[in-house]
């Protein structure tokens, strides 16, 4: 059976696949597309591989901070790995489909991922707060048994609150045509495909969204007010400069996370278009985490006389 494949249940028919229809009207462009995309792919997984290996190999690197970074890069290789390699085979092929089964697992993946970035993003926020408003405690409040109780704590929480939501989600029954108006198995277009009331449903995922993507940013806003009040007091302009540039590159990370987040989950379900959520969805899982190895390289100047170093050396090894 081709395309959504269906099972009788009582009077209705059940999808045991889905049709992702997301660019088909755009069959012209889906070969350049295909290419955008795995460019992009491709370089996000380059860049932040670079940027875990370089901090890898430099001792001076070995902070809290970076420490948290390489958590974000790698978390960020199996964020956009979880969405873009099944979109760019269903570029190549006319029959876009995808099993129920299949849909769950890239949902799993793909929402504890989500809501482990929000919670690493809080946590990197209160390093920043740490480090520029208490530091002379900066070694003995952000050790490693602390940092790794963070890290521990934002992977442990994605699981635990996405799995149970996920699991709750893929017990409704889904019929009908099993077109999917989107490119992956995201949260609101799959509930969509339900044929039973999903109100409460949506009301909890509401719920859930606010709770826990809005918690992180409530930590996040609150420590970087005590930030700018820190630095505000720093009596020299350099002094100020060297405060704000330690924080400049999470804020941009955070701003473009958490921009698409929230209009995506938060809005209204009136306000909810296939092509918005498209247009959102391409943000958050394809420019986003390029986005963030080209923000923590070009504006870190720890990471990028690293990088120098580390060319340097190669290329001296090299000569001799």
């Amino acid at each position: 059976m081709s395309g959504s494949e269906s099972v009788m249940s009582g009077n209705q028919s059940l999808c045991t696949r889905f049709t992702f229809v997301a660019f088909s009207s755009l069959a012209e462009l889906q070969p350049v597309l295909f290419v955008v995309f795995l460019i992009i792919y491709l370089f996000t997984l380059g860049g932040n591989l670079i940027i875990i290996c370089l901090i890898w190999v430099t001792p001076s690197l070995h902070t809290p901070m970076y420490f948290f970074l390489v958590n974000l890069s790698f978390l960020e290789m199996c964020y956009i790995t979880s969405v873009v390699p099944q979109m760019l085979v269903h570029l190549l092929v006319d029959t876009k489909t995808i099993s129920v089964g299949g849909c769950a697992a890239q949902m799993y993946i793909f929402t504890i991922l989500g809501l482990t970035e929000c919670c690493l993003l809080a946590a990197m926020a209160y390093d920043r707060f740490v480090a520029i408003c208490y530091p002379l405690h900066y070694t003995l409040l952000m050790g490693p048994h602390v940092c790794l109780k963070l890290a521990a704590a934002s992977w442990t929480t994605g699981v635990v609150v996405e799995s149970v939501q996920t699991t709750w989600i893929f017990t409704l029954p889904f019929c009908g045509t099993g077109k999917i108006q989107h490119f992956f198995c995201d949260i609101m277009p799959v509930v969509k495909m339900a044929c039973v009331d999903t109100s409460r449903n949506e009301i909890v995922i509401f719920a859930v969204s606010v709770l826990f993507i809005m918690s992180p940013c409530f930590l996040i806003l609150c420590s970087y007010v005590q930030i700018f009040i820190t630095i505000l007091t720093i009596p020299s302009a350099a002094g100020r400069r060297k405060a704000f540039s330690t924080c400049s590159s999470h804020i941009l990370v955070v701003s473009l996370f958490y921009g698409t987040a929230l209009f995506t989950y938060l809005q209204p379900k009136t306000a909810h278009t296939p092509e918005t959520d498209k247009a959102t969805a391409l943000m958050y899982t394809v420019v986003t985490p390029a986005l963030n190895p080209v923000i923590y390289t070009l504006r870190n100047k720890e990471v990028k006389e690293a990088f120098q170093r580390v060319t340097q050396r190669n290329s001296l090894r090299q000569i001799a």
